[in-house]
This record gives C-alpha cells, structure tokens and sequence, in this order.
C-alpha cells in the first residue's frame, strides 16, 4: 500500500461504490440502529455475498465440467 494521501478523485470514486452497498443495508436495519451496527452488519453481509459470488463459480464452472464429459 501507498503512503500517499489519497487525492479528492480517488475517494470520490471509492464514495461512489461505498454508499449504495451501504444505504442497501441501512435501509432494511431496525429502527434507532446505530451506523456502527449498519457497518458491522455491512461487513458479514458482504462476506456473505462474497461467498454466494465464489460458491456460483464453482457451480457454473462444474457444470460446464459435466456437461463436457456426457458429450
């Protein structure tokens, strides 16, 4: 990692992806939820939705693996 600051454009653009992922866990979090708790949320959910990613590779790519060997 650099050292560098970062410039007004690299976190504009960091920004710009941040804020829709969370303002889609804020919205469903419970009434007086803090913004700790909608971040601490945020951070499994996207665990979890990095999992779902890799777990819909695996099955795409031995699907395609299956489909190979019946041909």
């Amino acid at each position: 990692m650099s050292d560098k600051p970062l410039t007004p454009e690299e976190v504009t653009k960091a920004a710009d992806k941040f804020f829709p992922l969370y303002e889609v866990v804020h919205s469903r979090m419970p009434e007086g939820s803090t913004t700790e708790d909608a971040l601490k949320v945020m951070e499994n959910v996207c665990k979890l939705a990095h999992k779902l990613r890799l777990d819909k590779e695996t099955d795409a790519f031995g699907f395609l693996n299956n489909k190979d060997n019946e041909e």
